[in-house]
């Protein structure tokens, strides 16, 4: 199944945003049946932090038991902790404070200001450490759910079009520089961290992602469109609104 590419189109960015909470409660709860914990790794942009307030603020967040959910971010603008445009800032105003989590469940990207201050590759190998550490023998977590969100170029993640970081994968996370977009410095999966997730969604809403979306689905270059380079060995879902799904 993860060699096709479900598209579900939502009207618009504030449904797809609530039917996604509800999609990840299930999908988490789904795991923890399963396998009794779940690992999964959260996004940022406007409907990743709307989903996650989503999340917050529904009755069926109580059919999941948080002190058995493992949260990661698949990357992270390095910018000190506690910063707003960090991702991870975000997700705690909009989620993570509403939540009975376990503190060490919580695996925060490094930041400029943690024990590697400005030491970006030495603070990417410090999460790649702490994936391993979580991963039964394997590099990286078999992430329940990864969630991800696109930009207009089509980049997942910090991984960006036609940027080195691309290619490298000989390690789970990577130290991004010079980003074309601000900060210019940021930590990021790899895509061979991203191939590990069983479930991967894509999530895009509104028409200047529309262009990606189609070259996305389509399986375009991976260099230039990354978002067409990511798979869930179970599942891989693209989750739009109808404005971002007007190409396809």
């Amino acid at each position: 199944m993860s060699g096709d590419r479900l598209v579900v189109v939502h009207p618009d960015a504030d449904v797809l945003a609530h039917a996604t909470a509800g999609r990840l409660l299930a999908a988490v709860a789904d795991a923890q049946a399963r396998r009794g914990t779940a690992h999964v790794s959260l996004t940022g942009g406007t409907v990743g932090v709307k989903t996650l307030a989503a999340v917050a603020s529904s009755p069926a967040r109580d059919a999941v038991d948080w002190s058995r959910v493992h949260l990661w971010w698949s990357d992270e603008r390095f910018l000190p902790a506690g910063d707003p445009e960090r991702n991870a800032t975000q997700a705690q105003d909009a989620l993570l404070r509403h939540l009975p989590l376990e503190a060490d469940h919580v695996h925060l990207p490094p930041a400029a200001d943690g024990p590697d201050e400005d030491d970006l590759d030495a603070a990417a190998a410090r999460y790649a450490a702490e994936l391993a550490a979580h991963a039964g023998g394997a590099e990286v977590p078999a992430f329940d759910v990864l969630l991800l969100g696109m930009g207009p170029d089509g980049h997942v993640a910090s991984l960006f079009p036609h940027h080195p970081g691309l290619g490298r994968d000989e390690s789970s996370v990577v130290g991004v520089r010079e980003s074309p977009k601000p900060p210019p410095l940021r930590v990021s999966f790899t895509f061979g961290a991203l191939a590990r997730a069983r479930q991967v969604w894509v999530v895009a809403a509104g028409a200047e992602k529309a262009p990606a979306v189609a070259r996305g689905v389509g399986g375009d270059d991976v260099a230039a469109t990354p978002a067409a380079g990511v798979r869930g060995t179970d599942t891989t879902l693209w989750l739009v609104d109808r404005a971002a799904a007007a190409d396809l």
